[in-house]
């Protein structure tokens, strides 16, 4: 279908929404005023188009005349050159949109190859998502933080709530390589940890459903690093999502309750993360050329100390300022994903 066919039914399809309110019964109001206010932004953008299309053709046609080319001209141009860049965006704002990208997300960040060196990084990088989210404007709370020796975190997770979450922080699922030189480390040689980065899209109890009898909840005393006890009481809580074989731990918290309800709000986040990826299956395969799929066996960026540079694998993107990507300055890398992103889905819509 041609982009004015679209457009055109965009228009009737809002008229008809505006006119279906007027008559609309309680229940059908909230469904209807919800679509309308989806169409409204779109709307708006392809009046604006259409009015400049229609401004750049009597801007064209006053070219002809002497004494009003110098005056149409400038607009005329002006004109001619905004109008790809304005097509663009209702081409992005047409494309089928994941529900799950306005909302909320899970972040899991855990050590994997290096040891200590690993797992100070891994707290490195949470605490550089967590001044990213600062300078976001987002909500950052510490679901669960199991410290380990020397400052380090053997795993750590947090719920970001704001406005496009998810959308944002989507493609920094995967692996992330660092190469330093650990203050361990005597002979001054650099070493190569990973640590692994989960974004999940937070889900609602009406999201996934989960059955009581097919949980195994497990509680147990909490420890800090070194394993101290930090609490006598077993305020820790496992729980086990048998049927799956998930399996979800919390103990930040001094109450089982609370533990417990943070445990089941990570559960429902990868058990709505795994069947959208079941149900995504079928298209994974035309995904390989956009920047990355969420695969956490992904490495898909290489943090390098010694040269002060951070490398994105996905789009070959390399900033040399690691202090300031550290210190949660991600928006030129998440922004450039972005983009590589919505040019690939673009392209793939043209085809």
């Amino acid at each position: 279908m041609s982009l004015p066919h679209k457009l055109d039914r965009l228009l009737s399809r809002a008229d008809e929404v505006r006119h279906a309110l007027n008559t609309a019964d309680g229940v059908q109001v909230g469904a209807l005023s919800k679509e309308l206010s989806e169409l409204e932004p779109l709307v708006a953008k392809v009046s604006a188009y259409r009015a400049a299309e229609r401004a750049r053709d009597e801007a064209e046609a006053m070219l002809a005349d002497p004494e009003m080319r110098e005056l149409a001209e400038a607009e005329y141009y002006q004109l001619r050159d905004s109008l790809p860049q304005m097509e663009r965006e209702i081409r992005l704002m047409l494309l089928p949109r994941d529900a799950a990208d306005s909302g909320n997300a899970i972040l899991e960040i855990r050590p994997a190859a290096g040891g200590d060196e690993a797992a100070l990084f891994a707290a490195e990088l949470f605490a550089a998502y967590q001044r990213y989210a600062a300078s976001q404007g987002w909500r950052f709370e510490i679901l669960d933080y199991d410290a380990s020796d020397l400052g380090g975190v053997k795993g750590a997770t947090a719920g970001i709530e704001g406005r496009g979450v998810f959308a944002k922080l989507k493609f920094e699922s995967g692996v992330h390589r660092v190469q330093r030189v650990p203050a361990t480390e005597t002979q001054g040689r650099i070493h190569t940890s990973t640590v692994t980065v989960a974004v999940l899209p937070e889900a609602e109890e009406v999201d996934v459903h989960i059955n009581e009898g097919d949980l195994r909840i497990d509680t147990y005393r909490a420890s800090g690093a070194g394993g101290q006890h930090v609490n006598k009481t077993d305020s820790a809580v496992r729980i086990t999502h048998i049927p799956s074989g998930v399996v979800v731990a919390m103990q930040e918290e001094k109450s089982q309750h609370k533990n417990k309800a943070k445990a089941m709000k990570v559960l429902r986040a990868r058990l709505y993360e795994a069947e959208r990826a079941r149900v995504a299956g079928v298209r994974a395969a035309d995904r390989k050329g956009q920047v990355g799929t969420g695969d956490r066996s992904e490495r898909i960026r290489t943090y390098n100390f010694p040269q002060g540079r951070v490398t994105d694998h996905r789009i070959g993107l390399t900033l040399h300022k690691i202090d300031r990507v550290m210190l949660g300055e991600f928006e030129e890398i998440i922004g450039a994903l972005t983009a590589e992103d919505e040019a690939a889905r673009l392209a793939a819509e043209g085809e």
